[in-house]
């Protein structure tokens, strides 16, 4: 039987569904076959052979060293979507927030809460300290248009704004999400020349959006833009951020990912990373999470991949190869020679590539025991067999 192991709490409803497939939960297991985690660090861990795969009950997966799975056969999921809902109603409130000073006007009121009967007056005479623009007729610009910037995009349509969306990498479901009227950018200069609030919606990757947002990007921006960020905190170079505050071409940063200059910076609302802190929003993602764990542990269907493609097939055959492998010419046709030269036919098949890395599914008419699947073990470009 297949043992799972937890690294954080995992919300009972994911668990349930793993226990009813008749996989084990066992978190003292030492060689697990699965892992389901959340926000642990496993960058430094050393992986058992017999890891299959890691599940992300979220959808940043920066704390799990993604490439260094795939070369050792171990599929990466993550769950996009399933806190798209948090983190968009946490973003409009950052849009307000950002618009009116509400923040720093509750601090206000309660640094003169000694004050007693003069409360009323002072906050008359005080409040407009305060004063911020409406968001209604403002232009929102989108960068990054999955799950959650869509949903963004869409709401703040609903609220009034003009809206700006950015992605070079705009999926076909993604932009059936989105309404028509959502105004495409065909390059990220347009969003920072029209927008009076930007929203950031992308992954950090080192080598392409780490500090994106920085003094280039400021100078072709509207004065007094507000920005926010609840992606991720490397989006954004923090020395150019408060050049940009100190110069009034930034009004106002919201991040939810805080660190020592964002946390005393002035004119930042820095908030203790909530995007998907709500309990539905960690219900939704355990069920995923191990909706993903369970189809691939029983049926080596991949769904919602970082590090190798989505492959899925309904079951076929007596036998079903599952194969992790190098994206190189001809593997394929290894694969079905070794299976033709024993005689045995394919019932389908399905194969798709993603970056260096590609997944085979292939089901036999009849079993095919030991020789085929250790066979083709052997080849240095393939990373993992399973026979299910």
């Amino acid at each position: 039987m297949y043992k799972i192991k937890t690294l954080n709490k995992i919300s009972p409803l994911g668990l349930d569904i793993v226990m009813e497939s008749g996989i084990g939960i066992d978190d003292a297991a030492e060689a697990p076959d699965a892992i389901l985690v959340r926000s642990a660090d496993m960058n430094a861990m050393e992986f058992n052979k017999n890891l299959l795969c890691i599940a992300r009950a979220g959808a940043g997966t920066n704390n799990i060293p993604v490439s260094r799975c795939a070369e050792q056969g171990i599929v990466v999921f993550n769950t996009p979507g399933a806190n798209a809902e948090a983190v968009k109603e946490l973003v409009i409130c950052a849009l307000l927030m950002a618009s009116r000073d509400v923040v720093g006007g509750i601090e206000w009121v309660r640094s003169i809460s000694d004050k007693g009967s003069e409360i009323p007056a002072m906050v008359e005479k005080g409040k407009s300290s305060f004063t911020g623009p409406e968001i209604m007729g403002k232009t929102l610009g989108v960068v990054g248009l999955g799950a959650i910037g869509a949903k963004i995009a869409n709401t703040a349509l609903e609220l009034g704004m003009n809206v700006y969306g950015y992605d070079p990498f705009l999926s076909v479901d993604a932009a059936w999400r989105l309404s028509s009227q959502v105004k495409h950018a065909t390059d990220i200069d347009t969003i920072y020349r029209n927008c009076d609030y930007i929203t950031l919606h992308v992954p950090y990757i080192k080598d392409s959006t780490h500090h994106m947002i920085n003094k280039e990007a400021f100078a072709k921006m509207k004065d007094g833009v507000r920005i926010i960020n609840l992606a991720r905190a490397e989006l954004v170079c923090d020395e150019d951020l408060l050049d940009a505050i100190d110069s009034t071409k930034v009004a106002r940063y919201v991040t939810d990912f805080p660190n020592a200059v964002t946390a005393k910076s002035p004119n930042t609302i820095p908030m203790p990373h909530l995007g998907a802190s709500t309990p539905e929003s960690e219900e939704k993602c355990a069920i995923m999470a191990a909706q993903q764990t369970v189809d691939y542990l029983l049926n080596g269907n991949i769904k919602n991949s970082v590090n190798l493609p989505n492959v899925t097939m309904d079951r076929m055959g007596a036998s079903r190869i599952c194969i992790i492998h190098r994206n190189v010419p001809r593997m394929l046709n290894n694969f079905l020679d070794l299976i033709g030269q024993a005689n045995i036919n394919v019932a389908h098949m399905i194969n798709a590539p993603k970056g260096e890395n590609a997944y085979t599914i292939i089901d036999t008419d009849e079993p095919v025991g030991t020789e085929i699947p250790e066979t083709i073990a052997k080849s240095p470009d393939v990373f993992r067999v399973r026979v299910l």
